[in-house]
């Protein structure tokens, strides 16, 4: 499972044969079931998940106990509460396998000290947190500025086999819009 990891990685960096090492000793290997929590809200969130396969997702409950789905991660990459999990704090969001999972993961503690050891996961590190912090603000500006069938569309087009994995209610919910909605845009775009 390492191998996407380094895949990934290669891209941007070089990896020297201890950089390969390091993962390897500081990444572990997990096969989760579909709908596994992997954290808890409310609770400080113990790992980084590199997911090689399946979907994973954040999600909290509103205050009328709705579930609202934040992000859905499609593999390859990274998904965590990142927030929380950097600053070692409470968590407001579920982590949960939407299908059955292959993962890697690492803690804080063993990330901290990965990324002190490689020049290469360090730097890979930040590149990934700034990707983050881009993927949030431009999804706040779709979700502030289109349409939900511009949205929806948009989704489709980057990840279309999104829709073959992930229930509607979570795409939804990731849309920023409810499952009838969603149901009405998908048979006007059949039309």
């Amino acid at each position: 499972m390492h191998g996407q990891l380094l895949k990934l990685i290669s891209k941007n960096e070089s990896l020297s044969e201890k950089d390969k090492a390091l993962c390897g000793q500081y990444f572990e290997p997990v096969l989760s079931p579909k709908n596994r929590i992997l954290e808890e809200e409310g609770k400080i969130p113990k790992y980084l998940y590199f997911v090689v396969s399946g979907f994973v997702r954040l999600f909290h409950y509103n205050d009328k106990g709705d579930e609202v789905t934040t992000h859905i991660n499609c593999p390859p990459g990274f998904i965590t509460s990142y927030f929380n999990f950097i600053n070692q704090a409470d968590s407001s969001e579920y982590v949960e396998c939407v299908t059955d999972c292959e993962l890697l993961r690492i803690t804080k503690s063993n990330l901290d000290t990965l990324t002190q050891q490689s020049t290469a996961f360090k730097d890979f590190s930040i590149l990934i947190f700034q990707q983050s912090l881009a993927y949030n603000e431009n999804r706040s500006n779709e979700l502030a500025t289109l349409t939900a069938e511009q949205r929806y569309q948009k989704l489709i087009d980057k990840y279309p086999h999104i829709l073959h994995n992930v229930p509607l209610q979570y795409i939804a919910s990731f849309l920023g819009m409810n499952p009838k909605s969603l149901s009405r845009i998908r048979k006007d775009m059949i039309k």
